[in-house]
Parts: C-alpha cells; structure tokens; sequence
C-alpha cells in the first residue's frame, strides 16, 4: 500500500510566506508514489489561490530527493490494456504532474538534496530555481528501462541545454554530478549539503519579498518565449505590462524609485 499523502509529503507555510513542500519517504530515495503525485498537485493549486502564498520550495528528505516514480503506488486496473491507456496514463499522470509546476502562479524553487531520477530530475527542472547540494546528481533513467521519457522531460532538457546534450543526457542515462548540471545551466547554484536548507530559505525569502504577480508573469513569458513567434511573444509582453500596471505592487514600486527608497512589496 501507498503511504498516506500526510505523511510522504510534508507541507509547512511560514510566516515569510513560503510554503514548503517536502517529499517524506527516505527508505524508498522519495520514489514517487500515485498518492504523492496527486497531494503535490493539490498543494501547487493551493498555493496559487491563496494570497498569502509568495513562493514555493520543493525538495526531499534523507539521501533521494526524487528517485523517479514508484509504480507500485499507482492504481491498478483489471483487465487487458488497449490501445491509448499509455498515453492516457502519461498526459492524467506525469505530464499533470510537471504541468502543475511550471503552472503554478507562484515562483517554485527546486532544493534537491540528492538524487533526482527519472520524473524526480523534471521535477527538478520544471521548477523556476534549482539549488542543488553538492552531492545530488540528476539521472535520466528512462533509456536504462527501454523506455522513452516521459514527464516532459524532452521537452524541458531541450529547452534548458539543446538537443545534442539532452539526447547524450536521455541516450546514455550516466549519472550528471552537481557540479557538471550547473556548468551546462540546468542547475542555478551548487552549495555544500548542509547549506542547502538555510540558501533555499533565504532565496525563497527574497522572492517572497518581490512583487508575486509580476514575478508570475514573468515566468509564464519566459516558459512560453521559445513556444512562440516574435510578434506573439512581444504581444503578450504588452498586455503583461499592461496587467502589471494595475497592481499594487507596481504602484510601490514605481512611487519608491520615485521617492528614493526602498519598495515595500504584498504580493498584490
């Protein structure tokens, strides 16, 4: 049986605004359950509707921070599979799940303090930030497994490092140290394992200080700049702009250059 959703995902919102989400099943490297994938989606949403949310951290407990999913949590169904039960599988299961986060209308860090395996690295990669500890490393495990990626992982690895890297990255499956992920841009910042918490904090603070909904539509010009063409792009730049204008958060920040001081941000 699957752990209860309560206790394989952790989930605190501190007084800074920041709500934390933290995969609890150490013994299993925070293999990813049926039951967890769905608890993550319901806490993304939440986080985007409640006001009082300003950011998102992800990451793990013990030595995993995501060794992919645990198929022995799925549901199980009776009967012969027929043709499209796999992609209906994959659209309602992993690509929900990675949707959910570059969908969240909060900037979401990644904090991944070991491995990231299979959906655990897009996990990793769909997420805004990514601090990793020096000892994670990221593995695309589906080629191992004779299987092709799934969880938009060969959307977002074109994305993030071209297609001659992601294709070794998918082809070879080799585990990528910390350390090379960073060189190549798919990890922001490489810290000693015993940082990794108080760095995550401080950035999820400073984010959690900014101007949340324009921070947000930044992320969403930024994840659909290479989807569309230039006029489509610089269109809704404009009405971004013109959104933005109607916060509070810009009417702040506008009168504190103005003023000579420094801005007082809600997230309004």
């Amino acid at each position: 049986m699957p752990d209860a959703p309560e206790h394989s995902v952790r989930h605190t919102t501190d007084d800074d605004g920041v709500t934390w989400i933290t995969l609890n099943r150490p013994e299993a490297m925070n293999a990813l359950t049926w039951d967890q994938r769905e608890r993550i989606i319901a806490l993304l949403a939440d986080a985007s509707a409640d006001p009082s949310v300003r950011a998102v951290v992800v990451t793990g407990t013990g030595k995993g921070f995501c060794a992919g999913a645990d198929l022995r949590g799925a549901p199980r169904t009776d009967g012969d599979r027929v043709a499209g039960d796999v992609a209906r599988m994959i659209r309602q299961g992993a690509q929900r799940f990675i949707t959910a986060v570059m969908d969240c209308e909060k900037p979401v860090i990644a904090a991944v303090n070991g491995t990231a395996a299979g959906i655990g690295a897009h996990l990793a990669f769909a997420c805004d930030l990514v601090l990793a500890a020096d000892t994670a490393r990221f593995i695309e495990v589906f080629a191992r497994r004779g299987l092709v990626p799934d969880g938009a992982g060969a959307y977002l690895l074109t994305r993030l490092v071209g297609p001659q890297k992601a294709k070794e990255l998918m082809f070879f499956g080799d585990a990528l140290p910390a350390a090379e992920a960073a060189r190549i841009g798919l990890v922001n910042a490489v810290v000693p394992a015993a940082d990794l918490h108080a760095t995550a904090t401080a950035w999820s603070r400073r984010l959690a200080e900014g101007p949340t909904r324009a921070l947000v539509m930044t992320k969403h010009l930024v994840n659909a700049a290479l989807d569309t063409d230039r006029p489509t792009a610089l269109a809704a730049e404009a009405m971004a702009q013109e959104l933005n204008m109607t916060t509070t958060d810009a009417t702040e920040g506008i009168a504190a250059f103005a003023e000579r001081r420094t801005p007082t941000f809600h997230g309004t």
